[in-house]
């Protein structure tokens, strides 16, 4: 009997890989299209082959404008069928096509027609064309029709207007706007779709005025709304409503909560999910608050449908992240799902009971995990083992049953993603927790014996290199750094040459052996091994001699490199050979980071950081150039730091104008780059006038107008000021943007000769204390901790206050010092109540500074801050307190 089942599975499988659109070409169905101008139409027929062209569209076939207009006119004549199908499938392929303006007037005449047709399908299918075919004047002849489809008693009609009202929206805002009587009505509607349609629209239209937003949830969560979608959108909008107005300031009580609340007990399922998530996501949600929601959560775990489950599950693990005690509740429900035939989950339940466990049902729940572990995908299998990393955080002393646990799944099989997991994990664990150090590197090193990726074979060694020599026993680990010398490809055999030298240079006692390995790699077959192998024993005395190693050559081999190895990269390309030798002192230090790409509004000119460069952007070197050349400027000495540039405008104005902080010892110059959006004006003269009454320290030196600025050209204008030297001078500088307008005739080109004078107010601008650090990376904080004189170590703690976050605050601080965050330490573990950032940078004066901070979460919201410094010079560690401390 099992014989035929077989057959039949496999007949399944080779249905499903077959496709009706197989073989199918562009030019051959373009043929079939003639079919179109049949005198005899057979809808069948051309249904098939409107099938056919609509598949090529959606695959990313283009058509050439002979083609698409010759398709289009054939699709037209269609119109003449009264097959209810094909006339569906001719709407399709007109929105499709999206027809250009001049022959959108071909089928106006018929869509008009269907739209007052007594078929309602007609009516709801030609309203959605012409909405989407349409430009602003004909949409002006359509609007009554509209109009009076969106009270259309019959829902499909409404509902296609009130889409198409949704589309229009965003290119035609001031007719839809006019609506709103209409889109008002629909709202009451009984048919369930139309008043999620129209709720949805209304928002939309008044989306950007707050109070009008507001008198809308006022008035619907007064028991108005019958459909579950538009109730799920309501509680949406309330959610928004509560966030923006925050908690009453008399009573203490929160607007709208008694509507959510109610929503709890609605009959729809998809309501009282959406209300439970709603509550659970609030701003400062107390327990009182977010307990009715957490017990209809425990109810939906039991539930039979999957999907209900799952939502549950996973709410119930972002609430873990923030408030665990509150989900305690729940825990033996979440243990029955552990064994769900769903692995997501099944995994969501795991993960949670991790980040809610307490420290006796750690072994318990590890038991569960290693049965559990075997029946999920990889990218399951990561996000269990971070929730694991960051339980063994939580529970230090669990971290030998954590540790074990690692290191036995590192054993079997599994992707490259999932490994690196792993690793990862237990080398955080290594560096939080001393005790599992010993233990942790034993792991990785029997893990490398049999790893089958080279990059974290590399990885690994390294992270040997630096902690293996400060174990009791460092000579236990040189065996298996050795193998690799033996048994792996060059570029890990590479690695293991630089971790075998970082033994002998830091444990004098072991050079001898490590010399005898490093002189058998003189002879391997590849030369980067060979070439290290010469360095290492040149460097540290191949004589064999115990000797302590030079405090140079351990700088030379291990130390930091305090710049960018991008910026080094690029100085060496650019490098020409000459007499004169590569200075590593020229290469920038500075950390050039990436703008992000702004949202470019659809027929409107980019302005600000998305208009075209309005001067050389690439380094400090070109604008050090570029302000060298100018006079006024040129005897201001070496520029210290260029800031990204700052927004002095909206988007989309007449004038864009930002500005950029040139830094110098003593003196800031700011450089404003303007764009002329009016192609109807030429502006001469253009000056920024700079009221520096907020920045008593600052005095005005020198300026440099821009003598014209045409249309789409960018220029720049230039106003400097004096500084006290060495000072951390900060203030607010106003700024208006005065110029000589002159009208331009937009078909000669020619400007008026005379002008009238203008001025345009633009924006604040600041001057920080991160505007004098620059940031710098190093590559190994911990070395370059210790490398640092102790003396200047300054150690002061602080409260930060209520955040919303752990991760809030530590961005607020490494925004407040300007300083490069290392080692991935700016990322906060989503459910941490602690965290440690490490900061790297350099202070004017070329003053390398070193900063650690260490967070915690100190009451309900309250993040409590410990700021240890250290620098070049203790006067600098002391302006780096005086900076948070103000800040």
């Amino acid at each position: 009997m099992a014989q035929p089942l077989v057959k039949k599975d496999d007949d399944r499988d080779d249905e499903a890989d077959y496709s009706p659109f197989l073989g199918i070409e562009k030019g051959a169905v373009l043929q079939e299209a003639r079919v179109f101008n049949d005198p005899q139409l057979d809808p069948r027929r051309c249904s098939q082959v409107i099938t056919k062209l609509l598949y090529l569209l959606n695959q990313g076939e283009t058509f050439t404008k002979i083609e698409a207009t010759e398709v289009f006119f054939a699709v037209t004549k269609l119109f003449q069928s009264r097959d209810i199908g094909l006339r569906r499938m001719v709407y399709l392929m007109i929105k499709e096509l999206s027809p250009s303006a001049d022959e959108v007037i071909i089928v106006t005449s018929s869509l008009m027609k269907d739209m007052t047709s007594k078929t309602d399908m007609y009516r709801a299918n030609a309203i959605r064309v012409l909405c989407r075919i349409t430009d602003g004047t004909l949409l002006t002849q359509i609007e009554r029709y509209l109009k009076q489809a969106i009270v259309d008693k019959n829902p499909v009609v409404a509902s296609a207007a009130l889409v198409s009202g949704i589309h229009l929206l965003q290119t035609n805002p001031e007719i839809v706007k006019r609506w709103s009587n209409e889109v008002q009505e629909a709202v009451q509607s009984r048919a369930a779709l139309v008043q999620f349609h129209a709720l949805a629209l209304l928002h939309q239209i008044r989306q950007n005025d707050r109070l009008a937003v507001s008198k809308l949830v006022t008035s619907l969560t007064r028991g108005t709304v019958r459909s579950p979608l538009a109730q799920c959108l309501l509680i949406r909008y309330t959610s928004q409503v509560i966030r923006e107005s925050g908690n009453n300031t008399q009573t203490g009580e929160r607007p709208f909560y008694d509507y959510l609340e109610g929503c709890l007990r609605h009959k729809a399922e998809m309501v009282i999910f959406e209300a439970a998530r709603a509550i659970t996501e609030l701003s400062g949600v107390t327990s009182r608050e977010m307990t009715p929601a957490i017990t209809v959560l425990q109810l939906f775990l039991s539930s039979s449908k999957p999907v209900l489950r799952f939502a549950a599950v996973r709410t119930l693990n972002k609430v873990a992240m923030t408030h665990p005690m509150a989900v305690t509740n729940c825990n033996i429900d979440m243990e029955s799902l552990i064994s769900d035939q769903n692995r997501s989950i099944a995994t969501l339940a795991i993960t949670t009971l991790l980040k809610t466990g307490n420290e006796s049902s750690v072994d318990r729940l590890m038991k569960q995990i290693t049965n559990f572990m075997s029946d999920i995908a990889d990218e399951f299998k990561i996000v269990v083992v971070e929730a694991i990393r960051s339980l063994c955080l939580k529970f230090p002393l669990k971290y030998r049953s954590l540790m074990n646990f690692l290191s036995n799944i590192l054993r079997e099989e599994g992707g490259f993603e999932y490994k690196k997991a792993i690793v990862d994990s237990i080398v955080i664990l290594i560096r939080d927790i001393p005790d599992a150090k010993e233990s942790g590197l034993l792991h990785l090193c029997e893990f490398i014996e049999d790893c089958e990726f080279t990059y974290l074979s590399t990885q690994i060694l390294h992270f040997l290199g630096i902690e293996g020599p400060k174990t009791s026993d460092p000579s236990k680990y040189i065996r298996y750094i050795y193998n690799r010398v033996i048994l792996e490809n060059a570029t890990v055999r590479a690695s293991a040459v630089s971790t075998l030298a970082k033994f002998g240079a830091i444990v004098d006692s072991l050079k001898p052996r490590i010399f005898v390995l490093l002189r058998r790699c003189l002879f391997d077959s590849d030369d980067e091994v060979r070439d290290r192998a010469t360095l290492y024993l040149n460097t540290l005395g191949g004589d064999g001699s115990v000797v302590e190693t030079d405090k140079d050559v351990k700088d030379f081999l291990f130390g930091s490199l305090d710049i960018p190895l991008v910026n080094l990269e690029n100085s060496l390309k650019s490098y020409e050979p000459s007499e004169e030798p590569f200075d590593i002192n020229s290469v920038p230090k500075e950390v050039k980071s990436q703008p992000l790409a702004e949202k470019k509004v659809p027929g409107k000119k980019p302005t600000g950081l998305g208009a075209p460069p309005a001067g050389p952007t690439s380094t400090v070197d070109d604008y050090e150039k570029l302000l060298s050349s100018i006079p006024e400027f040129s005897n201001f000495g070496k520029l210290f730091k260029s800031s990204a540039p700052v927004e002095l405008t909206e988007a989309e104005t007449e004038y864009a104008v930002n500005v950029i902080k040139h830094i110098f010892d003593r003196h800031v110059v700011f450089q404003y780059n303007c764009t002329n959006t009016i192609a109807e004006q030429l502006l001469e003269n253009v000056r920024v006038i700079v009221d520096a009454s907020e920045a008593e320290e600052f005095s005005e030196v020198a300026s440099k107008p821009l003598r014209s600025l045409p249309y789409d050209s960018p220029g720049q204008t230039f106003v400097a000021f004096e500084k006290p030297q060495g000072v951390t001078a900060v203030g607010k500088f106003s700024n208006m943007l005065r110029f000589v307008v002159k009208e331009v005739d937009t078909t000669t080109g020619e400007a008026e000769d005379d002008g009238v004078e203008d001025e345009y107010q633009l924006e604040d601008l600041e001057v920080v204390a991160a505007d004098y650090i620059l940031k710098v990376g190093v590559s190994n904080f911990r070395n370059a901790w210790e490398s640092m004189d102790p003396d200047t170590e300054r150690v002061d703690e602080y409260g930060l206050g209520p955040r919303e976050s752990l991760a809030e605050a530590v961005s607020a601080v490494i925004n407040l010092l300007g300083m490069q965050p290392c080692e991935g330490t700016e990322v906060v573990p989503s459910n941490s109540r602690s965290h440690t950032c490490l900061l790297s940078g350099v202070f004017i004066g070329n003053v390398k500074v070193l900063v650690r901070l260490s967070f915690g979460i100190d009451g309900p919201k309250e993040v409590a801050m410990k700021l240890a410094v250290r620098s070049e010079d203790d006067s600098i560690s002391d302006a780096i307190h005086e900076i948070v401390a103000s800040g």
